[in-house]
């Protein structure tokens, strides 16, 4: 988390022990429902890499520091822009006219998340952690700079992880896109400071809600032919 390394490891430890609980009851309910309830999971072990960060920035760690921000940033910019499309093509129903739309979603995230993410770790000095105003602040340089517009990148980033759900067969993963939606808006203005950290702590707490959808088995309200009582929960295959 932006704020301490103690507040950090303490949002992970609820996060993956929650996230980690999720996972067995998405298992239970229905396998379609895994990979978003993965993502609470995801959130935690993303925090414990945060933490990290914070504990090589106190100590003057270099390598500690670097360590933890690969953790970080692997999932801000490698996971979330690919695993979002995935995990609601994975949800959507066999007669969803736009699952194809999400496996494109998904493998123009896969792309864009390892543009965005492998040449951190090839020894540039674009990987930047500064403190400002008590928060960590990323300072990333990108590969794709030299090719577009920052904002451009920002807003091709922001509709990977928004569009899928908006866009998803079931009311309830439109109404996450909304969730999605007010973190963005929280987070471009009032903490721009140090908007990567904390847009992820934001973002780890909205997966809550993708957690309430998988308890409460709410896809079934709309296709309890999958999600219903009756329903196999065995990935037979992805259809």
């Amino acid at each position: 988390m932006c704020l301490s390394a103690g507040v950090s490891f303490a949002a992970s430890a609820l996060l993956t022990v929650g996230g980690a609980a999720i996972v067995v009851r998405a298992l239970r309910r229905n396998w379609r429902y895994l990979p978003i309830g993965l993502m609470p999971l995801f959130a935690g072990v993303q925090q414990f890499m945060e933490g990290n960060v914070w504990m090589g920035v106190n100590s003057g760690d270099h390598a500690t520091m670097v360590w933890g921000a690969m953790g970080f940033i692997f999932f801000t910019w490698f996971m979330w822009p690919f695993w979002i499309p995935f995990a609601v093509w994975t949800l959507e129903p066999p007669q969803s006219r736009r699952r194809w739309l999400f496996l494109v979603m998904t493998g123009v995230g896969l792309a864009l998340g390892l543009l965005l993410y492998i040449p951190h770790g090839a020894g540039t000095d674009w990987l930047v952690v500064t403190v400002n105003r008590n928060s960590l602040a990323y300072e990333n340089s990108m590969l794709l700079d030299q090719f577009l517009p920052r904002w451009l990148t920002y807003a091709l980033y922001v509709f990977l992880i928004v569009a899928p759900p908006a866009l998803s067969y079931y009311r309830h993963m439109r109404h996450f896109a909304w969730t999605v939606i007010v973190v963005l808006v929280l987070d471009v203005t009032l903490l721009r400071y140090a908007y990567i950290s904390f847009f992820c702590l934001l973002a780890g707490l909205a997966t809550v809600h993708l957690a309430w959808i998988i308890l409460t088995n709410k896809c079934a309200e709309e296709c309890p032919e999958l999600f219903g009582h009756a329903a196999a929960p065995k990935p037979a295959a992805f259809q």
